[in-house]
């Protein structure tokens, strides 16, 4: 079966997509530690990060590398945090998350609830300061 994640990337359930290059795709996660958390999946289904092939492990952390460029243009934080975690989603994943203390990374606690206006609004302004940045690459 489809993960969540493949169903985004396929377009049969809606995303809050920011950017993609040939091997993955950056969404906002809908149920964020931070306003501004972002994913970035391999549009190829793996469950593990590291089975990913070399390719693919580098060009999906080559996309996180932008996003988190543009992260830090439009969401007031100190830094992009980085984890990968993987037990949540079979589909393996980078989690770019706006810190402004190093609880802010914290998986155990309660998860935001944003609307879709705010999800929607935070979307088109990483994807604009990426495009700035980046152009549609």
């Amino acid at each position: 079966m489809a993960s969540v994640f493949s169903k985004i990337i396929e377009g049969s359930l809606p995303g809050y997509i920011i950017a993609q290059n040939n091997d993955a795709i950056a969404f906002l996660d809908i149920q964020p530690l931070a306003i501004g958390h972002v994913l970035i999946v391999p549009k190829k289904e793996v469950d593990y990060i590291f089975d990913l092939d070399d390719e693919t492990y580098q060009s999906i952390h080559a996309l996180a590398k932008k996003v988190a460029h543009a992260q830090r243009k439009v969401i007031p934080c100190i830094r992009i945090g980085v984890a990968v975690i993987g037990l949540e989603v079979p589909h393996a994943h980078i989690h770019l998350i706006p810190l402004n203390k190093i609880s802010d990374i914290n998986f155990s606690l309660p998860k935001l609830n944003v609307s879709a206006e705010q999800l929607k609004s935070t979307c088109e302004l990483i994807k604009a300061a990426y495009q700035n940045l980046y152009g549609n690459s």
